[in-house]
C-alpha cells in the first residue's frame, strides 16, 4: 500500500490525489484559477440580470440572452476542469469526451451569432432579432452536440463505462481531437467573420467586433498549443496530458471573461448613439433625385425638360404635383404701363350767360 502524497489524506481515493498533492501543485493552482473563474461567471450571470432594465439601447438588449447562455457555457468550462485534474476512470472518462466538445462549440457559437448582427450594423443595416441570435447559437451548438451523443455510445457500446481508461493513451488523444474537428471549424469561422465587423461606416459598433476578434485570437492560439503538446508522443510521462488539457481549459475560460464579457459590460450602460444607425429619414427619401446644391424650383427644371429644343413650342406643361390635369399658358399681357392722369375741359369753357338767339 503506497502513501498518500503530501497535503492528501491517507484515506482519500488515488484518482482524487492530483487536487490536494503538495509536491506537484499544478492541480491545486489549476483548481484554485477553476474555482475563481466559477464564482467569477456566476457574479457576472447574476449582473446581466440585473443591468437588462438599465441598457438603454434596444440593439444591444438583444444580445443579451445570448451572453447569458455564453457565461452559462463559460460556468460548465470552469466546472469541467475538474474532470481533468481529477484520474481518468470510467465516471470522468466519458465526461470528458461528451463536454469538453459541447461547452466550446456552445461558446463560440454565441460568439459566432453575435458576430453575424455586427456586420450587419457596422453597415448600417437591421440589426438580427433576439431570437435570432438566440436561434443560431443554439443552432450552430446542436452539431457539436450530436457529434459528441454519436461518439460517446459507439465508444462505450452502451454498456463498458471503462473503456476510455483501457483505451491506449496514443488512440484517446488522437479520438479526442478528431472528435473536435466541428469545434475548430467554429473557431475558424467565427475569427473569419470578425474580421469582416472592421469593414463599415458606422464605427461605434467595431469596438464590440474587436472583442470577439481578439478572444478568438487568443483562443486560436491556446488551441493550437494544446493540440500540438498533446499529439507528441510521451510515454513516460503520461499524466502530463491532463494538465495540458486542464491547464487549456482554465486559459481559455479566462479568455473568454476577460477578453469579452468584462469590455462587453462596460457598453452594456452606455448611452444610445444616434449615430450608431442610419438616418431614419434616409429610408422614405427618394434615391432617383438627383441632388444639387442651392434652392431650385423642380417644376421649372422639369418644364425646359419637357419642353426641350426639340419641342420648344409646347403649351403643355409637366406639373409634379399635380393629378389629372395639365397645367396651360396663358397670354402674356402687352401693356404693363401704369395709367398717368389727364386734364378734362370744363363743360361751361363756351358758356357766355345768355341764352341762344338774342
Amino acid at each position: 500500500m503506497t502513501s498518500s502524497p503530501k497535503g492528501c489524506s491517507s484515506s482519500l481515493n488515488s484518482i482524487y490525489y492530483n487536487l490536494c498533492d503538495m509536491d506537484k501543485p499544478w492541480g491545486i493552482v489549476l483548481e484554485a484559477l477553476a474555482a475563481a473563474g466559477v464564482v467569477t461567471s456566476i457574479v457576472l450571470m447574476l449582473s446581466l440580470l440585473v443591468l437588462i432594465s438599465k441598457v438603454q439601447d434596444s440593439t444591444r438588449r438583444k444580445v443579451l440572452p445570448t451572453q447569458f447562455v455564453f457565461l452559462l457555457g463559460v460556468l460548465g468550462l470552469f466546472g469541467l476542469t475538474f474532470a481533468f485534474i481529477i484520474k481518468l476512470n470510467e465516471r470522468t472518462g466519458p465526461t470528458r469526451f461528451f463536454l469538453f466538445g459541447i461547452l466550446f462549440g456552445l461558446c463560440f457559437s454565441c460568439l459566432l451569432a453575435h458576430t453575424f448582427t455586427l456586420v450587419k450594423l457596422v453597415r448600417g443595416k437591421k440589426p438580427l432579432s433576439l431570437l435570432m441570435i438566440l436561434g443560431l447559437a443554439l443552432g450552430f451548438s446542436l452539431v457539436q452536440d450530436i457529434i459528441a451523443i454519436e461518439y460517446v455510445v459507439i465508444t462505450m457500446n452502451r454498456t463498458n463505462t471503462n473503456v476510455f481508461a483501457e483505451m491506449p493513451k496514443s488512440r484517446l488523444n488522437e479520438d479526442f481531437v478528431m472528435l473536435l474537428i466541428y469545434v475548430l471549424f467554429l473557431m475558424a469561422f467565427t475569427f473569419i467573420m470578425s474580421v469582416f465587423t472592421f469593414c463599415g461606416s458606422f464605427t461605434g459598433w467595431k469596438r464590440h467586433g474587436a472583442h470577439i476578434y481578439i478572444t478568438m485570437l487568443f483562443s486560436i492560439g491556446i488551441w493550437v498549443a494544446w493540440i500540438t503538446l498533446l499529439s507528441l508522443n510521451k510515454p513516460l510521462d503520461p499524466i502530463w496530458d491532463d494538465t495540458i488539457l486542464s491547464t487549456a481549459l482554465v486559459a481559455n475560460g479566462w479568455v473568454f471573461l476577460l477578453m469579452y464579457i468584462l469590455p462587453e459590460f462596460i457598453l452594456f450602460t452606455k448611452q444610445h448613439n444616434p449615430s450608431d444607425y442610419p438616418v431614419e429619414d434616409n429610408l422614405c427619401k427618394p434615391q432617383f433625385i438627383k441632388q444639387s446644391y442651392g434652392m431650385e424650383n423642380r417644376a421649372y427644371l422639369q418644364e425646359e425638360i419637357s419642353q426641350g429644343p426639340e419641342n420648344p413650342g409646347s403649351s403643355t406643361l409637366y406639373a409634379p404635383y399635380s393629378t389629372h390635369f395639365q397645367l396651360q399658358n396663358r397670354d402674356p399681357q402687352k401693356d404693363f404701363s401704369i395709367p398717368r392722369p389727364k386734364t378734362r375741359s370744363s363743360p361751361y369753357h363756351d358758356y357766355g350767360g345768355r341764352k341762344g338767339g338774342n
